[in-house]
């Protein structure tokens, strides 16, 4: 399986500008309502949330940068959800990631499960 690819999950969602100029302020707030609706449904448990910010973290859309940890970290806790799509994601970005990566990404995992009181399925 190749790596997630723009188009898929959240970036799907955008709404697509009219003019240059509306077009990057509204980008900007889309992106950041995109993600923060994600992190708001990703908190009660949405497996398809936690898998669509693993996307935006593994492709750098949205408005962050690539980071793979918080990729493998999101990935993983869908996967824990039972996504089947984030597990096959989480081992193809492994892949690209050193064991000292994976280890903090998988750190990160169990405490956002700590500090949102939530236990992985």
């Amino acid at each position: 399986m190749g790596r997630v690819q723009n188009g898929e999950g959240l970036s799907a969602m955008k709404l697509v500008p009219i003019n240059a100029f509306e077009g990057k302020a509204s980008l900007d707030i889309n992106s950041s309502l995109t993600i923060a609706r994600c992190l708001a449904e990703a908190s009660q448990g949405d497996a398809k949330a936690l898998f669509d910010l693993g996307v935006v973290f593994s492709t750098g859309s949205e408005g962050v940068a690539c980071d793979l940890v918080e990729a493998h970290k999101w990935f993983n806790l869908a996967a824990s959800k039972g996504h089947e799509e984030a597990a096959w994601c989480r081992a193809d970005i492994a892949d690209e990631m050193t064991a000292r990566e994976i280890a903090e990404a998988q750190r990160r995992a169990r405490q956002w499960l700590i500090e949102e009181g939530r236990h992985a399925a």
